[in-house]
């Protein structure tokens, strides 16, 4: 079994910065894909960042420029780090790990954090 667990979400003003990290245990491939999805009130779940094992990346274009996703593999963890926020990016915010080649083995997530921009 998997578990994904993350910590970093708070309440901040526009233009701050905050960094999420999202630690993983269990027994999972050393080939994954970890991720961070959001999903505001009402609005459905969204893909924000993702981080292969060899560290490449992929952004949405609402975040392009602003966050960066990063992991230590030693460590099973990836962070977010998020800069220059904006009320939009108000989220509560959720770690994903796609186990094997293109998630051939399962994916799982994580309880989310909320994170909070206020103008």
């Amino acid at each position: 079994q998997v578990q994904l667990v993350e910590s970093g979400g708070a309440l901040v003003q526009a233009g701050e910065s905050l960094r999420l990290s999202c630690a993983a245990s269990g027994v999972f491939s050393n080939i994954n894909t970890m991720a961070w999805y959001r999903q505001a009130p009402g609005n459905l779940r969204e893909l924000v960042a993702t981080i292969t094992t060899r560290g490449s990346t992929n952004y949405a274009d609402s975040v392009q420029g602003r966050f960066t996703i990063s992991r230590d593999n030693a460590k099973n963890t990836v962070y977010l780090q998020m800069n220059s926020l904006k009320p939009d990016d108000t989220a509560v915010y959720y770690c994903n790990l796609r186990d094997g080649f293109n998630g051939a083995f399962g994916q799982y997530w994580g309880q989310g954090t909320q994170v909070t921009v206020s103008s």
